[in-house]
């Protein structure tokens, strides 16, 4: 029995389309992955942020002079909350932004401790010293969830960028993830020079 003239090409496109569904499904998966891990990484900044108005609370109490390091801190949260990333639309720039504002924080909050060195009774103190822990496991957890999102961006990319699979992203509009970036100067390892006590 002879087949007819059209079942092999339908049969092709059969194929061909089940082969395209596999590949979509798959960068979907990835893609939520990536989605899911951002959302790890906001809630650990989401946590830091919330510590530092507490923070803030108990060092004033202490280092009342101390108004412009402590007004840069809630100037910098208010900033760093402010700046939000929808993980859909997310590009380099919108990231490089997002990272700017949290290093700013970062910074900022290194400043605010390095205060909290001049007053020994603040560095005894129970509430400030709880606070100084939480926030240190938090930092290490904002470590963490941003070395698991650009894992997670890198397995994405990866598969997206793989032939075949390009066509079928080119075509379904799945853009490529960035990636955190290390802190600028993080390159250069800090000097300590005993001699001057620094």
């Amino acid at each position: 029995m002879k087949l007819p003239k059209w079942v092999i090409p339908v049969v092709i496109l059969v194929l061909l389309a089940l082969w395209g569904i596999s590949k979509y499904n798959g960068l979907v998966d990835l893609d939520q992955n990536v989605k899911s891990q951002w959302s790890q990484v906001e809630n650990q900044y989401q946590r830091r942020s919330d510590l530092i108005p507490n923070l803030v609370n108990v060092v004033k109490g202490y280092a009342t002079h101390e108004r412009e390091t402590l007004e840069g801190v809630i100037t910098a949260r208010s900033k760093a909350t402010s700046t939000t990333i929808n993980a859909s639309d997310m590009d380099e720039a919108t990231l490089k932004r997002f990272q700017q504002s949290q290093d700013a924080l970062s910074s900022a909050l290194s400043r605010l401790l390095v205060v909290a060195e001049k007053y020994p009774d603040l560095k005894a103190n129970e509430q400030f010293l709880d606070l100084s822990k939480q926030l240190e496991g938090t930092e290490n957890r904002i470590a963490t969830a941003r070395r698991d999102f650009n894992n997670a961006a890198q397995e994405y990319n990866t598969q997206r960028n793989k032939f075949p699979t390009v066509i079928i992203a080119g075509i379904t509009s799945f853009r490529e993830r960035p990636y955190f970036t290390a802190q600028a100067g993080s390159e250069v390892a800090p000097t300590v020079d005993f001699s001057t006590g620094k």
